[in-house]
């Protein structure tokens, strides 16, 4: 996917290379897998567990929104990618906890139950590491506007 480029003195969020690839790249992989689990489970298997995997669609929306914002790029989607990760960093710990304290409501797993146990984890390390990355480095000026001649 080519990376917007920012309209001139629009500020720009830094995920072209390194570690910020490598966040979105996860969030990308998330969007995808959470998404088509939800769209499998709600639409087959809705009864057994309903509000597990209603949660589930919901972590797949949460991955989508960050997903495209971190693609996008800019300070109105990075504001947009702070809030998301945020939301979706109080949803893990708040489901994860949910799940730990009454299993008996969750016959089946979320994306976030158990901190993410089912996915290394990393529910509860990608949102941690991702609110580190933006606000480590927050929007820059783009480097590459022209120059007055």
């Amino acid at each position: 996917m080519a990376e917007r480029q920012p309209a001139a003195g629009e500020p720009r969020t830094r995920l072209s290379g390194g570690p910020g690839r490598l966040i979105l790249t996860l969030y990308g992989v998330f969007a995808v897998g959470a998404t088509s689990r939800a769209v499998y489970q709600l639409s087959t298997q809705f009864d057994e567990a309903p509000l597990a995997y209603l949660l589930s669609a919901l972590a797949a929306v949460v991955y989508v929104f960050i997903t495209v914002a971190l693609a996008r790029g800019g300070e109105t989607a990075r504001r947009l990618a702070l809030v998301c990760i945020t939301a979706e960093l109080v949803g893990v710990l708040a489901i994860g906890t949910w799940t730990e304290v009454q299993p008996s409501e969750f016959p089946d797993q979320t994306v976030w139950s158990d901190y993410g146990r089912g996915y290394l984890f990393l529910p509860v390390i990608l949102p941690v590491i991702g609110l580190w990355w933006l606000r480590r480095r927050p929007a820059e000026r783009d480097s590459a506007k022209p120059s007055p001649e």
